[in-house]
């Protein structure tokens, strides 16, 4: 029994550091789906002033409805952890009760047969009444240990219902805290189902705007493609240029004439190799914010069999935010982007980064800069809902990548 009895509890202590490690896990989670619901939130509200419905309004809706359900689900996890947490406590509760039942039940006896022995003998003539005196010696010896086992007994019983008594609260503490989650998720669940009702509505009054919506998509893909072809001429210039130079540095040292190649200094190596080696691992250019247009070809959030092909991505973020570069590296370029504000590249080894859509940019070309620094002030369409949204692209030479491979999303 008693062998059991300890098998169970290093059973119990295994599942509670278990525990212990995916609350942390959950809390984590919890933590992040919370922020970006505040973030979004914060983003809905920057849109109220304009009682219309439009992309903008719909496309922060959807990601708030996204959000939402993030962190009812992380509310749900945690319900299902907190019941885990209650079956073990009361697993454990049960295992102390028997525990005690049983201590309770050998000490009674105990008592018992020590109330008959002492009818028919009395503890002094049991030593007295030895032949020599070892004998004596080993019966107060043993009138000793007993004492000291009965002791030991009444000291057990009182470990246990400190124990139990511990264990109670902490299934009432388990058992409260499932109540106030169950309330959070309940009223989290009615918040969904009315932005929900807010979605289909705005979605509805859009598809009657369906041929306004078509003239300013295609206008925005215009703009795009002129982006990205000034950016791929600038790239290509620039690395042209590069060549240039490493043609014209081997002629004066007399080496044999090759095709123009670019080779990067020791620390432009060292700069590129930790790029590569952080992939996927890499800041969101903004201190807060969503990808609110992924890259490749995107469907159009309202309107049927109407597509955009985006070389980069959106991260739409609160007014006022700033552009920060995803690593370290050199601005190479900084230049005005007819519909698309200001734009700075940034070079790391042979990959760039391009930042565009700034109104106020705190780099000049050939500054040094490190991870996180800022760059410039994002452009805020006070015509748009306070709009606020960079447009980040990746190149590795002159090949475009997608940046979301790129970013810890």
């Amino acid at each position: 029994m008693q062998r059991f009895f300890c098998f169970s509890l290093l059973v119990l202590l295994c599942s509670s550091l278990c525990f212990g490690q995916s609350i942390k896990e959950l809390e984590r989670r919890k933590k992040q789906a919370m922020e970006q619901l505040a973030l979004t939130n914060k983003l809905l509200e920057e849109t109220k002033k304009s009682k219309q419905s439009s992309v903008n309004k719909i496309n922060i809706l959807k990601r708030n409805i996204r959000e939402r359900q993030a962190y009812i689900n992380s509310l749900s996890i945690e319900i299902d952890t907190i019941e885990k947490n209650i079956t073990g406590v009361r697993t454990e509760k049960t295992a102390l009760e028997k525990k005690l039942n049983t201590v309770k039940q050998e000490y009674t006896e105990l008592i018992r047969a020590t109330n008959i022995r002492r009818k028919h003998f009395s503890p002094i003539l049991f030593v007295f009444s030895a032949s020599n005196f070892s004998e004596a010696f080993r019966r107060f010896r043993y009138l000793q240990e007993f004492s000291n086992y009965r002791k030991k007994q009444v000291a057990e019983m009182q470990n246990l219902t400190a124990q139990l008594a511990a264990k109670e609260q902490d299934l009432i503490t388990n058992l409260s805290a499932k109540e106030q989650v169950m309330n959070s998720k309940t009223k989290e669940t009615k918040k969904l189902q009315t932005d929900q009702a807010k979605e289909n509505k705005m979605y509805a009054s859009l598809k009657q705007k369906e041929q306004k919506l078509k003239k300013d998509q295609k206008a925005q893909q215009k703009r795009a493609n002129e982006l990205n072809a000034r950016i791929q001429k600038l790239i290509a210039e620039e690395i042209k240029k590069e060549e240039e130079r490493a043609r014209q540095k081997a002629s004066q040292e007399g080496k044999q004439e090759t095709a123009p190649q670019y080779v990067m200094s020791k620390e432009e190596q060292l700069i590129a190799g930790n790029f590569e080696k952080n992939k996927g691992k890499l800041p969101l250019p903004v201190e807060k914010g969503f990808v609110s247009g992924n890259f490749g070809i995107q469907p159009h959030p309202v309107l049927s069999h109407v597509t955009t092909n985006n070389k980069g991505i959106y991260i739409q973020t609160p007014s006022g935010s700033d552009a920060r570069a995803i690593f370290e590296g050199v601005v190479t370029q900084r230049f005005m982007v007819p519909g698309s504000n200001s734009a700075v590249i940034v070079k790391h080894g042979i990959y760039r980064s391009v930042y565009t859509n700034l109104t106020e940019i705190y780099v000049k070309e050939g500054d040094k800069l490190s991870t996180k620094q800022k760059i410039g002030k994002i452009f805020t369409d006070t015509e748009n809902e306070n709009k606020t949204e960079l447009y980040l692209m990746i190149y590795k030479n002159t090949s475009i990548e997608n940046p979301e491979l790129w970013l810890a999303l």
